[in-house]
């Protein structure tokens, strides 16, 4: 059985240990042979997340949202489990492995502006570990409370190491008012543990609310001390990529403006998923993809 780097939810008390895998992965030389400029690889080591802005032009954008209206619409009374709603239990939450349900959000997971900078960061191939829509909509979309995805993949879903990173592309203006997500630069250094042993089948409350394989208060208190909580609001058509072990969340949105982001999580093609380190049965295949595919190669 593989040695478990990053125990969570085993304890009745949380730490907080220092990460044991790097932010940027492969030589610094290679590194700077991709898309994403010095100056921007040396951004997100630092902080942990990176705003790629108008990286999607309008017009891709619309193209986008026309589809996402379409997937509302016919997807409305859908009971399909990739179909979450909001804790309300009418209103859709999330809408999850588009990439392999939708033509062009299947497009969209290979293209080469943020493909590639996966590539440039992970240091290998990827595949796609999990996509979704976040609709977030107007007076009615709920909060995403603080966590490190990379908690939940490693608990839930064994993944081993910390080599993975998620790229929300803004179809909405993301402001401070409608639900924006936060982040904690500098988290990505430490690894937060978690309070509480999981349950069997937790996706299905979690995707909904999560509760559990979220930080304890003092953990939280203790990483903004350090550092601080940044915003990194930006124009539809910008892209966020973040590390996955990255403490971010977001508030509740009663603006009357909808805060609709597409959401892709590349992992390392030497990172695949092992049996998951909780103990517990796999999450389904919408959720952590354990058929990886590749694009190109990275060279």
């Amino acid at each position: 059985m593989m040695t478990d780097l990053y125990p969570s939810r085993i304890g009745g008390q949380a730490t907080i240990t220092d990460r044991k895998d790097p932010v940027l992965h492969g030589e610094w030389d290679k590194l700077q042979q991709g898309r994403l400029t010095e100056s921007q690889l040396k951004s997100y080591q630092q902080s942990g997340y990176l705003l790629l802005e108008n990286l999607f032009s309008e017009p891709e954008v619309d193209k986008m949202l026309d589809e996402l209206k379409v997937i509302w619409r016919d997807r409305a009374d859908d009971k399909s489990p990739e179909v979450v709603r909001e804790p309300s239990g009418k209103v859709i939450r999330s809408v999850f492995d588009i990439h392999r349900n939708n033509p062009l959000f299947e497009k969209v997971s290979q293209d080469p502006r943020v493909r590639e900078a996966a590539e440039q960061v992970l240091g290998s191939d990827v595949y796609i570990h999990q996509s979704r829509i976040n609709f977030k909509p107007g007076f009615v979309g709920k909060e995403f409370y603080w966590h490190s995805d990379f908690e939940t993949w490693h608990v839930e879903d064994g993944m081993p190491r910390m080599r993975a990173v998620s790229f929300s592309i803004l179809l909405d203006d993301n402001m401070p008012y409608n639900g924006s997500l936060m982040l904690i630069p500098g988290s990505q250094n430490y690894f937060v543990s978690c309070v509480g042993e999981t349950p069997e089948n937790h996706f299905q409350t979690s995707l909904r609310k999560q509760e559990l394989g979220v930080p304890d208060n003092n953990s939280m208190r203790k990483l903004v001390e350090m550092s601080r909580i940044d915003m990194p609001v930006g124009k539809r058509g910008s892209v966020l990529m973040f590390e996955c072990n990255t403490m971010h969340g977001s508030a509740s949105n009663i603006s009357p403006f909808p805060r609709r982001n597409v959401f892709m999580v590349f992992n390392s093609i030497n990172n695949q998923l092992v049996e998951p380190f909780s103990g517990r049965n796999r999450r389904p295949e919408f959720i952590a993809n354990r058929t990886p595919s590749i694009a190109t190669p990275y060279v």
